[in-house]
């Protein structure tokens, strides 16, 4: 018989008491969570974090005094491994982009589900990136805003890819899902999923975020978005 699994502990950092106390009550019905501390404010957050080291940390973005950038750069600079998932209800691309650039492993608006919330938490304790689904494609645009034109893509990295795994690499560029990208190119989702997994080892990414960033900035994002 498998040992138990250890539960999954998490810090919440959010200067709303109200909304702390809705995210504790959640996952404290679960048992795969333990929340093992709380925090009103960045510098509080920043304390608690190196000390108690949880698996995840939910990090408000907006809060008074220290910002949540700031926070997590503080908690990176004490502890670079730190899972820290930005919990706002900021839908802004340029905070998005922001907050991955300073090391978040995740981003999240506050409107989602309470089963997507738990989702995320687990992946992001097994060390995979999370983005909530509303903001793939903000993040895809904001890349292209800031991508600077006539950038080629460098051969001794896209020849790794076979034309499939290219094709692919492009439909993460536009946020496409797994069922979608199945759909469109007449593929079974268990090889849609070996595709992605090859291309993330072959271009030494960890997570579909990194991929679709990469894409982007080789120009590989090209043709109609498409709905699914």
């Amino acid at each position: 018989m498998d040992a138990p699994t250890e539960p999954i502990t998490v810090l919440l950092v959010d200067d709303h008491t109200l909304f702390r106390s809705g995210v504790k009550s959640l996952l404290q019905r679960n048992s795969r969570f333990t929340v093992v501390g709380e925090a009103s404010d960045g510098v509080d957050g920043v304390k608690r974090a190196i000390q108690l080291r949880p698996d995840v940390i939910l990090l408000d973005l907006h809060m008074p005094g220290m910002s949540g950038v700031e926070t997590l750069q503080l908690i990176l600079q004490g502890w670079p491994e730190a899972a820290i998932i930005m919990l706002t209800v900021s839908e802004e691309a340029d905070d998005l982009a922001t907050a991955l650039q300073a090391g978040a492993r995740g981003y999240l608006v506050k409107n989602i589900d309470a089963d997507y919330l738990v989702r995320a938490i687990e992946r992001a304790a097994a060390g995979e990136s999370v983005l909530a689904e509303s903001m793939a494609t903000k993040l895809v645009a904001q890349l292209q805003k800031q991508r600077e034109p006539a950038a080629p893509a460098p051969p001794s990295e896209l020849d790794k890819l076979t034309p499939r795994e290219r094709e692919i690499l492009a439909c993460l560029a536009r946020g496409e899902s797994n069922k979608l990208i199945a759909r469109v190119l007449d593929l079974a989702e268990s090889t849609v999923k070996i595709h992605v997994q090859n291309i993330l080892k072959k271009l030494g990414l960890t997570s579909r975020v990194q991929a679709a960033v990469f894409a982007v900035e080789q120009g590989l994002n090209g043709g109609p978005d498409r709905q699914s």
